[in-house]
């Protein structure tokens, strides 16, 4: 009888024991994207890009202990308010450590005033591109894997001197995002010795605007720049444009470079449609996110895809190597990837993994090019110029 006393109560200290060790917690990072909303068409893509390197990460030993790399996903709706929701969510409720996006610049701005930065979490986004980004007193915890639009527009304007368009008219959706990019590309379109015959803001999400482009072409260009989104308001002025005649020649900016006017009005209708967008250097980092992402059934030349991948694989060794503190991230973010240390591509993992545990330094370089974060966070970038083809967007040129 003594025995089995005995006996039980090692049984039960055991257990006890065994329930005093805490269970290893997920390691959640947010990935807060415009799901719905104007830009709906391009956010699954995105958030698959991120998942890539979440599922790549949990595959080769996960975080720190072997603790799960956890995405959980928020739509921000592409607007402030549905911004600053989704990371209240996400830092309050989920408990997340990081965040990868928001999508949209004024998501981007409002988010990180109002719950990122007083909280003290790093926001990564792959296509916040507003300059208003840039001037943030964000306590260095909003970082962009995309550069600013200033550069952009700028290099939008130069392009467009070069391929002989002199003269233009310029429509922009009011908010942060259409702002920001149409004042940089007037900027240096006057500059480089271009005419805006036409400049006006225009509201989301009106049935018609008709009178807006009759206005914008009365100032006799027959081209049209569009600095909107291509799943939302752009497509309705490309299409109401397109029936009434009002322009020739059609030109976005990132936004519009959607699948969703081709599918819409049809590739046939769009001869004279063209776009800028970023793309990756070409590189042996770029083309092994390709592979690995088309493996994944996903599709690799679509927008903002390397730039989500890679905001979310950073995000991971940054948290990494701060040992999961979210203290740390902002100085491990600039750490592991800084033009110096052991080169790491796309999918490393495991090789960043025992790097980083040895104390040996890190050199992430990314799918869409090396991510050497300036004082403000931001990157430098590549970007082309495209026109709609048979099978959808085509590259016409590079832009400098």
């Amino acid at each position: 009888m003594k025995s089995k006393i005995l006996a039980l109560t090692a049984g039960l200290l055991a257990a006890t024991a065994l329930a005093s060790v805490p269970a290893k917690a997920d390691v959640k990072i947010g990935l807060i994207g415009g799901v719905s909303g104007p830009i709906a068409a391009m956010a699954p893509a995105m958030i698959s890009a991120a998942e890539l390197a979440i599922s790549q990460v949990n595959a080769q030993g996960g975080m720190m202990d072997g603790e799960q790399l956890v995405g959980v996903v928020g739509d921000s709706q592409c607007n402030p308010q549905g911004g600053t929701d989704a990371a209240t969510k996400a830092v309050n409720i989920e408990g997340v450590v990081g965040m990868v996006g928001p999508h949209c610049s004024g998501a981007v701005l409002a988010a990180s005033a109002s719950v990122t930065v007083p909280a003290g979490i790093v926001m990564v986004t792959p296509s916040g591109t507003s300059p208003e980004i840039t001037n943030i007193e964000d306590n260095d915890l909003v970082f962009r894997t995309v550069p600013s639009d200033d550069y952009q527009g700028r290099a939008l304007a130069r392009t467009l001197i070069e391929q002989g368009y002199g003269k233009v008219a310029v429509a922009y959706i009011n908010n942060d995002y259409g702002t920001g990019l149409a004042q940089a590309f007037r900027a240096e379109f006057e500059a480089q010795g271009g005419e805006i015959a036409g400049f006006a803001a225009h509201e989301e999400g009106k049935a018609s605007y008709r009178s807006n482009l009759a206005d914008l072409a009365s100032g006799g260009a027959n081209t049209l720049v569009l600095f909107d989104y291509g799943d939302g308001t752009g497509l309705t002025m490309l299409r109401q444009a397109l029936e009434n005649g009002f322009f020739e020649t059609f030109i976005g900016g990132d936004g519009m470079k959607s699948n969703a006017p081709i599918n819409e009005l049809g590739a046939e209708n769009l001869s004279t449609f063209f776009a800028s967008a970023p793309v990756g250097e070409a590189s042996n980092s770029l083309e092994t996110f390709n592979a690995a992402f088309t493996e994944a059934g996903g599709d690799p030349d679509a927008i903002f895809v390397t730039t989500a991948y890679d905001a979310a694989f950073m995000l991971a060794l940054a948290l990494e190597k701060a040992g999961g503190d979210k203290e740390g991230v902002s100085a491990a973010l600039r750490e592991i990837s800084n033009g110096e240390g052991e080169p790491i591509l796309p999918g490393e993992w495991a090789k960043a993994k025992e790097l980083i545990a040895a104390g040996t330094a890190i050199d992430y370089k990314g799918a869409a090019g090396d991510h050497n974060f300036d004082e403000n966070g931001d990157v430098p970038g590549t970007f082309a110029f495209f026109k709609v083809g048979n099978d959808g967007f085509e590259v016409v040129t590079q832009m400098k």
